[in-house]
């Protein structure tokens, strides 16, 4: 068996991991925050690397390529075009603002009170330790194209139809029977 590390010398690997979260929960925030959509789809690049960064971190280096291709290559692509073709106010906009900023702030902060306390609790004993190879692409691929390619495909279908709408509703000359 193998001896649990104390939490008061922490490692190489989890003072690195600890930063990177640091990060990528301070642009989720500025992602939310933000009034300018071009600044959040931005700010969601600097979230995505980070959780990149933690991926290779816990030696799951596919995974970390893949979070970067599709998630910081792809859907952030997605989400500007999505911006420019439906003609969505880039700038700052007054009118998105509902006052409901202090209900908010206590509903997200009493949110992330109950979820550290759950994670602390569930999570305080446990410790696995990292082995290299665990996030290769043979054992993510083989765990995908056995387990996981209905939803693969079922969400490739909805991104389809999406992309689609977004078109079709940023088409002016396309008029309905009449």
């Amino acid at each position: 068996m193998t001896e649990v590390p104390s939490y008061l010398s922490p490692t190489g690997q989890e003072i690195v991991l600890l930063l990177l979260g640091v990060v990528a929960v301070g642009a989720a925030l500025l992602v939310v925050t933000t009034k300018q959509l071009v600044h959040a789809a931005l700010w969601l690049v600097v979230c995505f690397g980070a959780l990149a960064g933690s991926y290779l971190v816990l030696t799951a280096e596919f995974v970390a390529w893949v979070q970067v291709l599709i998630y910081v290559g792809a859907i952030v692509v997605l989400l500007l075009f999505g911006i420019m073709l439906t003609r969505a106010p880039i700038g700052r906009a007054a009118d998105l603002d509902s006052g409901n900023r202090p209900a908010a702030a206590v509903v997200a902060i009493a949110t992330a009170v109950v979820l550290v306390t759950v994670v602390v609790d569930g999570f305080r004993a446990a410790y696995i330790p990292l082995r290299p190879g665990a996030g290769s692409a043979k054992e993510i691929g083989s765990s995908v194209f056995r387990n996981w390619v209905l939803p693969f495909e079922v969400l490739s279908v909805l991104l389809l139809a999406a992309l689609i709408g977004a078109i079709v509703l940023s088409r002016t000359d396309i008029r309905g029977r009449e």
